[in-house]
């Protein structure tokens, strides 16, 4: 879709040379699954832009507090303001359906920590990369980064992943096991094999 919509840009004349930074907002809070349930747009833990109480009425409606920097056309970074209320954060569960019991399970650290305090805050995940392949005029993000990986998640500069000992294994308490229709290999290594 991103090649489609630079090849429409081209030949519409859209495309300058100049930059064009712009900020995304305005994002929905919730979307809908394939079974009709919400589910968060962004994650969990991003601020509505509405109160709980409208938050609670009309919750597809809402509007969350995140942003995306773009700059002529290539998304730089993303970001939120997160909740800091816990009474926003358990409305935010309610809407999607984690109940308190689980909730208290999984976030019960999370809760605990808003009960006592927090101030507002927020970030931005920033893609130095993607800035620098903007600057060099580079085609991929592949041209520029400082440690790239191949396809199979291989890195070319550290040779990760790396095989396992035997003794760092054993030093962890994790035995692998061959997989089904696989023989027998001296030197197992986690991809070939399943960890307990």
């Amino acid at each position: 879709m991103g090649a489609l919509r630079v090849r429409v840009a081209e030949e519409l004349g859209l495309i300058s040379d100049r930059w064009a930074p712009l900020w995304v907002v305005d994002f929905p809070m919730f979307e809908e699954d394939g079974e009709g349930k919400l589910t968060s747009l962004h994650h969990p833990f991003t601020a509505p832009a509405v109160p709980v109480e409208e938050l609670r009425e009309s919750p597809s409606s809402a509007l969350s507090r995140a942003y995306d920097m773009v700059l002529n056309g290539t998304e730089l970074g993303g970001g939120s303001i997160r909740i800091n209320r816990p009474q926003m954060q358990e409305a935010v569960f309610e809407v999607l359906g984690i109940g308190e019991a689980e909730a208290r399970e999984k976030f019960g650290f999370l809760l605990d920590a808003l009960s006592y305090g927090c101030p507002p805050h927020g970030g931005i995940a920033f893609g130095f990369d993607r800035l620098i392949m903007l600057m060099t005029d580079s085609s991929s993000i592949r041209d520029v980064i400082a440690f790239p990986k191949t396809q199979t998640a291989a890195c070319p500069l550290t040779d990760a992943p790396g095989t396992v000992s035997t003794t760092q294994l054993r030093e962890l308490n994790i035995r692998l096991r061959e997989k089904v229709g696989q023989l027998n290999s001296t030197s197992p290594t986690p991809s070939t094999e399943t960890a307990q």
